[in-house]
């Protein structure tokens, strides 16, 4: 899986992002391409630690530990996946404003691979190293731009 730490796999994100456009319909969920935005930048914001969610029960965060691969794995998300209840956007946004402050998350994102070195807890997976990071991120904006056919 490529990672938002690799250049190479960063602009190819940020290239992405900027040929998508505020009439992109999904091709599946419920979100409308501003709401995919937001849905995007949000986990962004948790990882840099901006913003912070409420820890799952113990049985719910050995349950999530164990899934934990699925999210940095080589293996494309299937569509579909449950959305955590932080993560599930129902407003209305500006497009241009979305899109923009998005690309500023990725670019402090990638440009941060020291702040998640050597590892970093995630507050439903446990402990990342900054590469399960980096590919994390990169596998949650790879499924929705594909999402909206970027």
């Amino acid at each position: 899986m490529k990672s938002i730490f690799e250049e190479s796999a960063c602009n190819e994100i940020m290239s992405r992002l900027e040929n998508l456009n505020d009439n992109a319909k999904a091709n599946w969920g419920k979100m409308n391409v501003e709401q995919m935005l937001e849905h995007c930048t949000k986990p962004i914001e948790l990882s840099l630690g901006e913003s912070q969610i409420e820890k799952p029960n113990w049985l719910k965060r050995s349950i999530f530990k164990l899934v934990a691969p699925s999210l940095y794995n080589d293996k494309p998300w299937k569509q579909g996946l449950p959305t955590a209840k932080e993560y599930i956007i129902t407003d209305s946004f500006n497009f241009n404003t979305q899109k923009e402050k998005l690309k500023t998350k990725i670019e402090q994102m990638s440009q941060s691979k020291d702040y998640f070195e050597p590892t970093k807890d995630h507050p439903y997976f446990g402990t990342f190293t900054a590469e399960q990071w980096g590919k994390s991120a990169y596998k949650h904006l790879d499924h929705h731009f594909r999402q909206f056919g970027v």
